[in-house]
């Protein structure tokens, strides 16, 4: 296995628990057009792009509204709670401890805007964190397309093998599969349930030691 030289992170669900945000937000837009949010149609849409998951959830419902409508309503929701209740996912900050001790050049690959990503990444005070950030606006093609990953490789200088790649969902982890990083699956709540075939590895969270120990390879 190739030495580890770069880290590509994913956002939602991974860094931090935005994923169970999400899945708040989504269950109030749908409960106030009589609909319900179920863990088939939360399958369809993690991992993806927002205008592509909202797309698919008008669809699945059949709703009369449009991608914009969905995504301001969205948006207004998600600030109303984002304060109070966004946290790091467990052995995030210790991982990003580490990496910054040891020199290892990171990044955050997400399918989130990047308006959103530097509102939560200001949070906490991250964005120097961070050798570059690939959102939305950066790719043509979402997760779990490899472009995003591809794109990460060639700006870290590296070979998609001599990266890591850190996903909570199926789509995310078929990305980077698909642009042959070494891609581990970090899944939590209902991305437990999730295919990860082809990842390297799956670990329980970012504290786990299979993540650690990729790096005394």
């Amino acid at each position: 296995m190739p030495t580890i030289q770069a880290v590509a992170f994913d956002l939602d669900g991974l860094m931090f628990n935005t994923e169970e945000l999400y899945q708040h937000v989504g269950g109030v837009l749908l409960r106030r057009r009589g609909k319900e949010f179920t863990p088939e149609l939360l399958d369809q849409m993690m991992g993806r792009q927002a205008p592509v998951a909202l797309q698919i959830m008008i669809d699945w419902h059949q709703l009369d509204a449009t991608v914009d409508d969905l995504k301001r309503e969205t948006m207004g929701v998600f600030e109303e709670i984002l304060d109070d209740r966004l946290r790091p996912m467990p052995g995030l900050v210790e991982l990003l401890q580490f990496l910054d001790e040891n020199q290892i050049p990171r990044s955050v690959a997400t399918s989130s805007t990047r308006q959103f990503v530097d509102r939560v990444l200001s949070m906490y005070d991250w964005p120097g964190q961070f050798k570059f950030i690939l959102a939305a606006e950066d790719v043509a093609h979402g997760k779990p397309h490899p472009e995003i990953y591809l794109r990460a490789a060639e700006l870290f200088g590296v070979k998609p093998q001599q990266m890591l790649v850190l996903e909570d969902s199926q789509n995310g982890c078929q990305a980077g599969v698909a642009a042959k990083a070494l891609t581990v699956a970090v899944p939590s709540g209902h991305s437990l349930t999730h295919n990860f075939t082809g990842a390297f590895a799956v670990a329980g969270s970012l504290a786990d030691p299979k993540i650690y120990d990729l790096f005394k390879q």
